[in-house]
């Protein structure tokens, strides 16, 4: 079902002051900034090799961002997979009892289709399912 690693999540209070340990410190890449308006958030995708990281920042308060660094502070949010047919990955996971924060994918940051997973079937790691788009007008991260 999992084909990699897509990308780790970090929650940030601000992209602006994270990214220059990234891009100074550790000589990372950054591959592009978006708002995805749909989940509250703006994300930084950057890269070192095939590593990638996906800093959020909450657009405001009631963003489930703003709530995980209110409750846990600043760090990593979740792991993200790559699946090649996000439908056929929570159907199979529905069949094995697993409890999925999203039954339905959504558009998330670069176009692709996301869910995610409870933390509470996946041993207290929130857990992203994503599927690249092909062609199209989407980029991709």
């Amino acid at each position: 079902m999992i084909n990699k690693v897509d990308h780790i999540g970090v929650a940030v209070r601000s992209i602006e002051k994270a990214l220059p340990f990234y891009k100074e410190t550790l000589g990372m890449k950054v591959l592009g900034t978006e708002t995805v308006d749909s989940q509250q958030v703006k994300v930084a995708f950057i890269v070192s090799g095939e590593t990638k990281i996906e800093l959020l920042e909450a657009q405001n308060e009631d963003s489930p961002i703003s709530k995980f660094i209110e409750k846990r502070g600043e760090g990593i949010h979740h792991v993200a997979y790559s699946v090649a047919n996000i439908e056929e990955s929570i159907k199979e996971l529905t069949e094995q009892g697993i409890e999925l924060i999203d039954k339905k994918p959504r558009v998330g940051a670069g176009g692709a289709m996301i869910a995610f997973l409870h933390p509470k079937s996946s041993h207290g790691v929130l857990t992203e399912l994503c599927e690249k788009q092909k062609g199209g007008e989407h980029h991709e991260f």
